[in-house]
């Protein structure tokens, strides 16, 4: 049996990675500290005969008896306002929990692969952005903790491929969305939903101009899975080429919502992109993949997570007041 290992597998991201090798027959062992996922994501696989929960931290020794096959490396936090609120550990899971993760595959003998980001190319000045773009990132700036972890990663990784033959992939992956997503992670996505879902004003930072390409969950897992099979060892982009304005996007959330909110408007935070759209040429060529679902049936996909999950939340706050 194939045996994978999913770091921040209860994740967004990660505990959708989960589902789709159960799907395939693999036995997964999913490794969370909880800090930023949550076990709602995974509470359905628990029990499930292919399925193994580790709680804890991989910026410590990681410790797992049975043979690996495969490694996906997703730990870490995501959305700007994790990362701004924990800056040394998104640091320190760039780099110290890659440093352990590939060690471990090392140990295992066994393929990797590292979820970077279209962060790495920070606020870009090359558009749309190919892999072979190195970057206009800010170090030092407050979405540096982030942007340098996952470059250090991409650095990392590529250093146990050269050195110690590390079979290694890399995805950097752009805007995705879907079921799962946190109510307040501060992204874009879910920020509309919660606003729209309760009739309130929709924020928008800027002017609205900013564009990013938004890409449904489903189409991003099966790239990562098609790179993990894959002989490509360096970075590919993964992520929806159609671009679209922030003004333009919440604009879509309100009508597919049937909302009634208006929009506002409010200062743009610190170093925020102002164009993010992938060249996924190369994911064309080497893995024949490309997104399948348009923005408006993947939004009507996740319309109903979201509806649940604020019904929830409002819930509770009744019982609460």
């Amino acid at each position: 049996m194939i045996h994978s290992l999913v770091t921040g597998g209860a994740g967004f991201l990660g505990s959708h990675l989960c589902d789709h090798l159960i799907e395939k027959g693999h036995f997964v062992i999913c490794i969370d500290n909880l800090i930023t996922g949550s076990p709602d994501n995974i509470a359905h696989l628990i029990g499930h005969e292919r399925f193994k929960f580790i709680r804890h931290d991989v910026t410590e020794f990681v410790y797992v008896p049975e043979d690996l096959d495969y490694i996906f490396h997703f730990a870490s936090p995501a959305s700007p306002i994790d990362y701004l609120k924990l800056p040394i550990q998104t640091l320190k899971v760039g780099s110290l929990g890659t440093h352990k993760a590939l060690g471990l595959a090392k140990v295992k003998k066994c393929r990797f692969l590292l979820a970077s980001t279209s962060e790495c190319y920070g606020d870009p000045l090359q558009h749309p952005q190919s892999e072979d773009y190195w970057g206009n990132v800010n170090p030092i700036g407050p979405r540096g903790v982030y942007d340098e972890a996952k470059r250090f990663a991409e650095a990392l990784t590529m250093a146990y491929h050269r050195h110690h033959g590390i079979d290694s992939r890399i995805v950097r992956i752009f805007n995705t969305y879907g079921p799962r997503m946190r109510l307040h992670d501060g992204r874009a996505l879910p920020a509309f939903m919660v606003q729209t879902l309760n009739d309130e004003d929709v924020t928008v930072f800027g002017d609205g101009s900013q564009t990013r390409s938004f890409c449904y969950i489903d189409d991003l897992i099966r790239g990562i899975y098609a790179l993990m099979m894959s002989d490509e060892p360096e970075p590919v982009n993964l992520g929806n080429p159609n671009e679209i304005s922030i003004l333009d996007f919440a604009k879509t959330v309100i009508s597919l919502t049937g909302s009634s909110s208006d929009i506002v408007f409010k200062e743009l935070p610190e170093d925020d992109p102002k164009i993010r759209q992938p060249d996924i040429a190369k994911a064309k060529r080497v893995l024949n993949w490309e997104p399948l679902v348009d923005l408006t049936d993947g939004i009507e996909q996740t319309i109903p997570y979201f509806k649940e999950m604020v019904r929830k939340e409002n819930s509770l706050s009744n019982d609460l007041s």
